[in-house]
């Protein structure tokens, strides 16, 4: 009995090795994020949070660790589900910041539960600098400011190429943006990607590109406004 007790211990911390690895051992980070309108302007529409409608900026969608060959870990702790405590001095820069637009109406705790259990658990990171690090990113990278000092307004149609050059000059380094297609059927911004290094602090070239949806040459920036939610 003695030498299977042995072999299980062995076993078990050969297993959380394994695990800490895992949950290590990727590459590079892709920080996404959205822009609400293009949510919601498409036949699924959307649901604006019980916190209320959300101001007309981009809004996280996540931080996703990847791998250079453009594979990635997911859900790397099936144990861990998101503990609110460990980020309560964070949920007011979250609900402003990382809006849920999902349907129905949420107050953006399953949301940020996804990200935790799908993403998060992936990385070295503790909850709390998982979620704090994707808020410093998104003032960092700074978007909406980037692409309106370029003269690229929301309420209007763009060229990709000056929305693509306004945020390289913005931010210093070029981004993956994702187009989706409105009710009219055009294609409007809908996500924006960049690359962060693996310690989730700063801004690089990405090492492969998404795979997302394209975009036209010409895409629409929509507004909120118009928007009743």
């Amino acid at each position: 009995m003695e030498g299977k007790g042995t072999i299980v211990i062995i076993l078990f911390v050969l297993y959380f090795q394994s695990f800490l690895c895992s949950s290590q051992d990727f590459d590079f980070f892709y920080f996404v994020q959205q822009w609400p309108a293009s949510y919601c302007d498409t036949r699924q529409s959307c649901c604006y949070p019980t916190t209320g409608k959300p101001n007309e900026d981009f809004s996280i969608h996540g931080l996703w660790p990847n791998y250079n060959n453009g594979k990635w870990p997911q859900n790397c702790d099936t144990a861990s589900s998101l503990d609110i405590s460990q980020i309560s001095d964070l949920k007011k820069r979250m609900e402003k910041d990382w809006v849920t637009l999902a349907c129905p109406s949420g107050d953006g705790m399953k949301f940020w539960g996804h990200e935790w259990e799908k993403h998060g658990t992936c990385t070295s990171l503790d909850e709390h600098t998982y979620f704090e690090s994707a808020l410093d990113l998104k003032n960092k990278a700074n978007l909406l400011q980037h692409l309106k000092q370029a003269g690229i307004q929301p309420g209007n149609f763009f060229t990709m190429e000056s929305m693509k050059r306004a945020i390289k000059e913005g931010v210093g380094y070029e981004a993956y943006i994702e187009c989706n297609v409105d009710t009219q059927g055009n294609h409007q911004i809908y996500q924006v990607y960049m690359c962060v290094d693996k310690s989730a602090k700063n801004f690089i070239e990405c090492p492969i590109l998404p795979r997302g949806r394209g975009c036209g040459s010409r895409v629409e920036f929509p507004s909120l406004s118009h928007h009743s939610g």
